[in-house]
């Protein structure tokens, strides 16, 4: 079994989360499993998340780290730098989206990689990064072992993610990233109906 592990600070951004997540969560091969600074989170929508574990408590087995924007990520945790480097250091694949792209921005974990992020002039004052020459006006941008986007991005965050998991053969990764795009109706037009 993989493991999944999805870190949540309060405020984060439950529509960032929602697609990648519950794909993940579908398959008998992955285990989702959340973790964060304390042991219960609220999401900007007002979802209450009783989390699996404390950074401190993480298994020392993972194959898939996610860091999920929102309100939060104004911080330099320390522990969460060290997480994030040791994801990153050992080659398994770290997906952040939104807010969690600027925690890292700020703490000069994007230097060594090419990434997207909310805006490029939000880390003018990041003295710790140094790679602006690398930064991709798009959604969502893939490098080595690391996947960012914006916070309007979900969808292009859960397909590179997917991808670089390889969750899936790469049909029906699109498949899947079609029905979140387009919807049921569309997706049935061009793919038949899985009901019918």
């Amino acid at each position: 079994m993989k493991t999944a592990l999805i870190l949540l600070l309060n405020d984060y951004a439950d529509w960032e989360v929602a697609y990648i997540s519950s794909t993940i969560n579908m398959s008998e091969e992955w285990s989702v499993k959340t973790i964060s600074t304390q042991k219960e989170v609220k999401s900007i929508g007002g979802l209450t998340t009783k989390v699996d574990y404390l950074l401190e408590e993480i298994p020392s087995q993972y194959d898939l780290l996610i860091l999920i924007g929102g309100n939060s990520w104004t911080n330099d945790d320390s522990d969460i730098i060290n997480l994030v480097n040791n994801t990153l250091n050992n080659n398994i694949i770290l997906g952040a989206i939104c807010g969690s792209v600027d925690f890292m921005a700020r703490n000069g974990l994007l230097n060594n990689f090419k990434h997207t992020g909310n805006d490029l002039s939000l880390w003018n004052t990041f003295d710790q990064y140094s790679n602006k020459d690398e930064f991709q006006f798009k959604q969502a941008v893939r490098d080595k072992n690391l996947v960012t986007a914006n916070g309007t991005a979900p969808i292009e965050f859960e397909q590179l993610i997917l991808e670089s998991i390889d969750y899936a053969e790469k049909d029906e990764i699109e498949k899947t990233i079609y029905l979140h795009r387009y919807g049921f109706y569309d997706y049935s037009k061009k793919y038949g109906n899985p009901f019918a």
